[in-house]
């Protein structure tokens, strides 16, 4: 009797396991099956769709072509300047010169493409190429924002700090600032496109942005994306709202040590030299966080969107050596220092000229 339910027993337990196996069997097979079907996918190329619908749009883009050539003459001179006049050869000037190199470097990985784009009609962009313009376009965005910050660093020392300034913020000083920037600035955007890489792109290809923006096309992904969400997120406030927040407090601070001037001549000075740098911060800042917010905030149409984020992207680089040549009085003299040197070699060398064309030749 005993061996019968044994018996029993072990059948009934050999047929559970046998369920058992035949369902992960199944769950394996199924598991392969849905694999092969979500095979990794990653596009040839990418469409950029730019403006949709908007009659006249190429005249926009002849405008930014415009603003390229600007930008392009007014940064050129702003860097020429400051490596020919040795009166700026200072630690302000070297962060001076690194925002103007950002600014012409950040233009040219963004505007010469958008034209050829969407002057000559050709949206379509490789792969490969797509993830290094998005690399470029975000590193020397990221670049100016921390140049601003070192630039307000340096108003700070000088304002708060009269005494040790030249002690404190040397070129030594300025140099590895500005390196330091430059590393964390290429190690951040280096993985944000890195991660890119993982996505699938099984559904569209086409990219609702005038370049190769990294939002609408993490969003095109068929797999996970939400690691590309949350690094956008913390990119966005790491390298654009904290620099922001930190130049606001050195701005309270100055503020204060501006209080304790007593004689009011010294405080205009004081203030006069941080005027350009609130300005190029002012340009650069609030249009560029006020769409980001608008777009968490809101549902902003597409090219709405386009047009403010291209125009916050291109016009801050074209004003800002206008702004420090007309604002900032070292520069000023600088140009009319370098311009009445250039005049008066040009004279000696037209005399030497002369006066050797009137030295007879003797046989």
């Amino acid at each position: 009797m005993f061996q019968h339910k044994s018996n029993y027993c072990q059948l009934f337990l050999l047929d559970i396991f046998n369920r058992y196996f035949q369902m992960a069997a199944n769950m394996t097979s199924m598991q392969s099956v849905s694999s092969t079907n979500t095979t990794f996918i990653r596009p040839s190329s990418f469409y950029i769709n730019g403006l949709y619908n908007i009659p006249h749009a190429k005249y926009y883009y002849v405008f930014l072509c415009f603003v390229y050539a600007v930008t392009l003459l007014g940064n050129s001179f702003i860097m020429g300047t400051i490596y020919l006049a040795r009166s700026l050869h200072t630690a302000k000037y070297i962060a001076v010169f690194n925002l103007a190199f950002s600014d012409l470097c950040g233009s040219s990985a963004l505007i010469p493409k958008l034209l050829d784009m969407f002057l000559f009609e050709n949206q379509s962009i490789s792969y490969e190429a797509c993830l290094t313009n998005m690399f470029f376009v975000y590193f020397f965005m990221t670049l100016q924002s921390l140049t601003l910050l070192a630039m307000a660093y340096d108003r700070l020392i000088a304002i708060c700090f009269p005494l040790r300034y030249h002690a404190i913020v040397t070129k030594t000083t300025m140099t590895l600032i500005i390196g330091v920037m430059w590393i964390l600035s290429m190690s951040v955007n280096a993985l944000l496109v890195a991660l890119v890489t993982r996505l699938s792109f099984c559904r569209s290809t086409t990219v609702n942005s005038y370049f190769c923006d990294h939002g609408p096309i993490y969003k095109l992904a068929c797999n996970d994306n939400s690691i590309n969400s949350i690094m956008g997120y913390v990119c966005t406030a790491a390298l654009l709202y904290i620099p922001l927040i930190l130049i606001a407090l050195s701005y309270v601070c100055i503020g204060f040590a501006l209080k304790k001037i007593s004689h009011g001549v010294e405080r205009i000075k004081a203030m006069k030299t941080c005027t350009s740098h609130l300005i190029l911060v002012a340009m650069f800042y609030l249009p560029i966080i006020g769409v980001y917010t608008a777009a968490l905030t809101t549902s902003l149409n597409t090219n709405i969107r386009i047009i403010n984020t291209a125009l916050t992207q291109t016009i801050p680089p074209m004003l800002n050596p206008i702004i420090y040549t007309l604002k900032t009085e070292e520069v000023s003299q600088s140009i009319k220092a370098l311009y009445k040197r250039s005049k008066v070699n040009s004279v000696m060398q037209t005399a030497v000229k002369n006066r050797k064309g009137k030295i007879p030749v003797t046989s």
